[in-house]
């Protein structure tokens, strides 16, 4: 695909000049890829065979994949790859396959007979799959997220020119050098310090946050019981496990000419050999970056804002100055407060919202995207108006729907929140990733048939995801309240505790699941061990506290069930309440 691309990208060579005293150099841009920040996911908009797709721009990824979901939903066929060939990252290691597409259309080119990666867990945002290295490395890259552009660049005479063009006077800018590449090792590795202790890093727009690996922190001096760090949850990539990780305080983080002292950081299993850490969207929506593979360097500046703690209030100066390149279109001010969005500055992310609004009044995204901001900004209301205003615009639009459901939800209006969810269900494919949010969604709504058959759609097409043990064990459970088709039920949660590891973070729910199960079927005593094996894992875990007290209780042990049944009060004072609705009493 490389060669190929190169090929066509080529002919749309532009001369800019380079930096410094070196007049022969000419940067020539192949290609700009708009991009818009979906949250940390740096979206690209391309077509497959005509119609439009949404990848992830992920430098981490070695080559360009498209999810099982997605070759299904598209109609791609699948071929072998060649034995031995394995996928592994985040979350371990994932099946692959090949599919070729007969036009592939990037930056509105089209190219023929690309190849394409199959497999991988889904990345999410909507997207189907990720743009990988054999893209990205067609030539030099420039990564500008917080105006929402990469550009892919031609060096011309430029061997010891200082590349980062947009640096003028005595503006500061950073240099390191990076590893050279081959097809098999791709990736844009530099060196980085944390803690003054030397570490190995991987670029990598893919990772929404950047991460690094327990036995550089440990090597820094920071493990998970160390003051100060705490549980940050579990997170995915391209395997079909989760990963477990935490925050944690750094003294230091050094690059280049760039320190940032008493940070946090995420720590957990990178999932890569000989990389210590991988630097993430946050750290480019903060920086521009010119990965000059020609030269072996990649160059930075600092755009303002905080780097890595993306939690925080936003610095008193914007990740990128709004008087400055101002956009000139308004897909230019969407991008760029989709920038904004992403950093948590929202004031300059709803401004930049309203004049895409104004400038494009019958783009329904633009009202999608501000009415986003305005949710998180603590604006229903006005999130709610703009919804609307885009589902006038666009009646069948998917992201709108389910913003607007979700609203709804927390609202208490289940029966609009029902309307827009259908609405989802009938306009989506039947593979689509959204189908997992869908099933949740209905059951907040509490109609749990219509989850169970939107995890019924899912299942069938994400079989090797990270996600598919939370939605055995939630078919299961929806199937154990509900007292239906127990026995696929009890063969959704042993598929779901077989797949686990024996430290998956949802066994006490599978258990508890489990032992609902079998109270339903009359198995007391398997469902009592069950529910033993829950809180065993999760000691105060009221569900399955008042599963057992009903299973001891029609068991015969009466004084041992009632006080199970009075802990798990204690513990959810309306459990009983949220039973009995399903037929399920003492």
């Amino acid at each position: 695909m490389r060669r190929r691309l190169l090929v066509v990208l080529t002919t749309l060579a532009l001369s800019l000049p380079a930096g410094g005293a070196f007049a022969a150099c000419k940067l020539g841009i192949m290609a700009e890829l708009p991009v818009t920040m979906a949250g940390l996911r740096p979206m690209v908009t391309a077509q497959i065979n005509g119609t439009d797709a949404q990848f992830i721009a992920d430098s981490g990824a070695f080559y360009s994949l498209i999810t099982p979901a997605g070759a299904a939903e598209f109609k791609l066929r699948l071929s072998s790859v060649p034995f031995g060939f394995t996928l592994k990252g985040v979350g371990g290691y994932a099946d692959v396959s090949l599919t070729t597409v007969k036009v592939f259309t990037l930056a509105g080119f089209p190219i023929r007979n690309i190849e394409f990666l199959v497999g991988g867990s889904d990345p999410g945002g909507g997207s189907v799959g990720l743009l990988g290295q054999n893209v990205f490395r067609v030539g030099d890259v420039e990564y500008d997220l917080a105006k929402g552009v990469i550009r892919l660049m031609h060096p011309d005479d430029c061997g010891h020119a200082r590349l980062a063009y947009w640096v003028t006077g005595s503006e500061p800018y950073s240099v390191i050098d990076i590893a050279s590449t081959t097809p098999t090792l791709p990736h844009t590795i530099g060196t980085a310090f944390i803690n003054g202790a030397k570490i190995r890093v991987m670029f990598d727009t893919g990772a929404a946050t950047s991460v690094l690996s327990l036995s550089a922190a440990k090597r820094a001096g920071v493990t998970p019981e160390s003051p100060g760090a705490v549980d940050a949850g579990y997170w995915h990539g391209i395997g079909r496990s989760l990963s477990k990780s935490w925050i944690a305080p750094f003294s230091s983080f050094k690059i280049g000419e760039e320190e940032i002292r008493n940070t946090r950081l995420r720590i957990g299993d990178v999932g890569l050999d000989n990389t210590d850490m991988l630097i993430g969207a946050d750290f480019y929506l903060s920086h521009r970056i010119y990965v000059a593979t020609s030269q072996h360097k990649l160059y930075f500046t600092y755009n303002g804002g905080p780097v890595f703690n993306l939690t925080s209030s936003p610095s008193t100066k914007a990740a990128t100055d709004p008087a400055a390149d101002e956009p000139s279109d308004a897909a230019g001010f969407s991008r760029r407060g989709a920038a904004f969005a992403a950093r948590h500055d929202y004031q300059h992310a709803i401004a930049d919202f309203t004049r895409a609004c104004e400038l494009a009044p019958g783009e329904a995204d633009y009202f999608y995207q501000r009415g986003i901001a305005r949710w998180q900004n603590e604006q229903p209301d006005l999130a709610a108006e703009d919804f609307d205003q885009a589902l006038k615009l666009k009646p069948d639009d998917v992201s709108a729907l389910m913003a607007r459901a979700e609203l709804r939800l927390r609202g208490k209006d289940n029966a609009g929140a029902s309307t827009d969810l259908d609405a989802v269900d009938r306009v989506s494919a039947k593979e689509a990733d959204i189908r997992f949010t869908l099933a949740r969604d209905y059951v907040r709504a509490d109609l749990l048939p219509q989850s169970v058959v939107q995890y019924d759609l899912w299942i069938a097409s994400h079989s090797d995801d990270s996600k598919l043990v939370m939605a055995l064990n939630d078919r299961c459970w929806l199937r154990a309240l509900s007292g239906q088709d127990l026995g696929d039920a009890l063969a959704d949660c042993n598929a779901a505790l077989n797949r686990s590891p024996k430290d998956g973070p949802i066994n006490a729910q599978i258990f508890n699941s489990r032992g609902m199960v079998r109270l339903r079927m009359g198995d007391f005593d398997r469902s009592i061990a069950d529910y033993d094996a829950a809180i065993k894992l999760q000691p105060k875990y009221a569900w399955a506290v008042y599963g057992r007290g009903l299973a001891k209780l029609r068991r015969g042990k009466n004084s041992e069930g009632q006080s199970d049944i009075a802990a798990a009060i204690a513990l959810r004072p309306r459990i009983a309440d949220e039973l009995k609705k399903r037929g399920i009493a003492p």
